[in-house]
């Protein structure tokens, strides 16, 4: 480890930050990262790639009152450099770009300052960057924003998500006609005749390797000669949208790596930051850590992994631990017809966002959000939380809906909040008469397909994720060629006999048909003057629309209709979940009958086999009460 002062070397175009263990050169004014320099490679980044194409800030926006979650994207080039601090410990340096009202209509009318950070003894540097609307400025919407670093395809080959998400991957030449054949999703090709053989008949798709906020930490790739990792790091997810759950790229082939601040994956529209004119905002986008390793006295190149992990630090250039405040308390979950007392919420998640309905911290992108796990016993303790108004926040595997505790709460510097018990009161009307699943917000624990043989990533055979596989919506025909799911009750089991989404059904070349899903009960005594109620929490809706109907799949109108809801696009991605949407649908006692009884579930729309569907978390019917009875 080196003890040299960090140096900064202003030239024409570009500006060097070295502290003896690397040395990163970015250009200016631009601010985009062209080389780093470390280990005797001389530069990490891809040297066939123009400057302006290696490391880089980008954001894609559109006027107001554009729909959808496209619009114009451009690299983030700066107009004037400054810099910030410079002394033998530190240099932080500045790169702007201002927004005048002669730029409307062709830039995002933004101030962005981007930022970049290398510390003394520090085998990496940070990134962030200031995003600011200025009131008088005009209404637009930010569907993204992220920073990429293009590495060198001929040094790493090898990428880290996660401990079991790791593995050689192609190369960009592979995904190209004639070595690579474009399949139905744009994202996604089949690896025909790959430079290396060992991938001829995968499929290459960036969304196989996506990853939920709360579980992006360290991703990065892995060059073995010289041994050296590049990384990724995330101090803190309170930047990022839509809270934990949320799921962002990290990797995929190029060598690329991704730092998401800001998306519409797996959301979709719902997920667009969409500014008024009037409206100030300001935001600040990171930071991450690019961190930088080699082995010392080990030969397995993959101990870089395990370092990268424990690389975690705490950064100086933002509010102190001292200038944010901390909420703890325990909640605790009140269901009487599960328990006569209340119950510890277990492994709940429970956090701050900006103040809001119910729930909707799940699209919420303008301001931070911090969250934590609860213990065994409920307890939680947020820590390192922005001045600011919030809404606590939370739901409880096991548990449907979403909890929100009544009172705004107001976090000032130093703060220490102590809510005590929290208790959650989860929707319910009566008695659970059956279920299928299990409340946790994921279709993953329904039946999953193996993939057709044609279509697989050998990385998620056999794996817990195996719903990574792609094309696995077109395995529901294979399995119900001629009659849709029936499931029964009592004899039917949700990991085996529920498919994990309720997708179209091929009826013939290029011609698809909504479905309708069975299933069967039966009552013994049936309350003809009660009510009963159906809880149908959905993992994902794309394009779909989900109706019930009581013992007669022909009744017209439904007895419940979502209507058309989502954007997700969780089938074509992978993701196995999207938004969380919660339905009650009251059923009138007096459609249900002594014994044998159906409850059918049509999704009519067919669009596509892939752009219309239904993930179900769980499904619940209940019982009249007592006072329905």
């Amino acid at each position: 480890m080196s003890s040299q002062r960090v140096k900064l070397h202003i030239q024409e175009r570009h500006v060097v930050m070295d502290n003896g263990i690397l040395q990163v050169t970015i250009s200016k004014p631009e601010g985009i990262v062209t080389g780093i320099r470390y280990n005797g490679i001389s530069n990490l980044l891809e040297v066939r790639n123009n400057e302006s194409d290696r490391g880089y800030w980008d954001l894609v926006w559109s006027k107001e009152g554009s729909t959808g979650t496209t619009g114009t994207s451009y690299v983030i080039k700066g107009t004037y450099f400054k810099v910030i601090v410079e002394n033998e410990e530190q240099v932080e340096i500045s790169f702007t770009k201002l927004w005048d009202p002669s730029l409307e209509g062709q830039l995002a009318p933004l101030n962005l300052d981007k930022r970049f950070i290398m510390l003394r003894n520090s085998s990496g540097f940070y990134s962030y960057a200031i995003f600011e609307h200025l009131q008088e400025w005009p209404a637009f919407n930010l569907p993204q924003t992220r920073i990429v670093f293009k590495l060198r395809k001929d040094k790493f080959h090898y990428m880290v998500v996660a401990d079991n998400r790791q593995r050689y991957m192609p190369l960009p030449e592979d995904r190209l006609s004639p070595r690579g054949k474009p399949l139905d999703v744009p994202e996604a090709v089949l690896l025909v005749d790959p430079v290396e053989p060992e991938f001829k008949g995968e499929v290459d798709d960036k969304y196989q390797y996506s990853c939920e906020n709360r579980n992006v930490q360290a991703h990065g790739w892995i060059c073995f000669e010289p041994p050296v990792g590049f990384w990724q790091i995330t101090p803190s997810n309170e930047f990022r949208s839509g809270g934990p759950l949320k799921q962002n790229l990290t990797c995929h082939v190029g060598p690329i790596n991704l730092a998401m601040f800001l998306s519409a994956h797996y959301v979709g529209e719902d997920m667009v930051l969409k500014f008024k004119h009037g409206e100030p905002w300001k935001k600040v986008f990171g930071p991450v850590f690019i961190y930088l390793n080699t082995l010392l006295d080990e030969n397995d190149p993959l101990l870089l992994w395990e370092d990268a992990k424990e690389q975690f630090p705490s950064f100086r250039g933002f509010p102190s631990c001292s200038q944010r405040g901390s909420v703890s308390g325990r909640l605790l979950v009140r269901d009487r017809h599960a328990s006569d007392s209340d119950i510890p919420a277990n492994g709940a998640y429970v956090g701050l966002a900006p103040p809001g309905d119910t729930g909707s911290w799940q699209i919420e992108s303008k301001g931070y959000q911090f969250w934590a796990e609860a213990d065994k016993d409920g307890y939680f303790c947020i820590n390192n939380i922005r001045t600011g108004n919030y809404n606590l926040n939370g739901w409880v595997p096991g548990f449907i809906g979403d909890y929100r505790y009544d009172a705004a709460i107001t976090i000032t510097e130093g703060c220490d909040i102590d809510l005590g018990d929290v208790v959650y009161e989860p929707p319910r009307d009566g008695p659970t008469l059956w279920e299928i699943g299990i409340p946790d917000r994921s279709a993953a624990k329904f039946y999953v397909p193996d993939p057709d043989p044609k279509y697989i990533n050998k990385l998620y055979v056999s794996h817990p994720d195996r719903f990574r596989q792609y094309g696995l919506w077109e395995r529901y025909t294979d399995l119900y060629p001629d009659e849709d799911l029936v499931y029964t009750i009592g004899t039917s089991d949700y990991r085996r006999d529920w498919f994990f989404a309720q997708v179209p059904r091929k009826i013939g070349d290029g011609k698809y048909q909504g479905t309708t899903w069975q299933i069967k009960f039966s009552l013994e005594n049936a309350n003809k003057s009660g009510t009963y109620n159906l809880r149908l929490a959905l993992a994902t809706a794309n394009s779909a629309e989900l109706q019930v109907r009581i013992n007669d799949p022909g009744t017209n109108p439904p007895l419940f209709s979502t209507g058309v809801i989502g954007h997700d696009n969780t089938i074509t991605r992978h993701g196995i979940h999207g938004l969380y949407r919660l339905y009650s649908v009251e059923v009138p006692g007096a459609q249900l009958l002594e014994g044998d009884n159906s409850i059918f579930l049509t999704q009519p729309m067919f669009t596509s086999p892939f752009q219309a569907g239904i993930m179900y978390d769980y499904i619940r019917l209940e019982g009249p009460t007592s006072s329905n009875s």
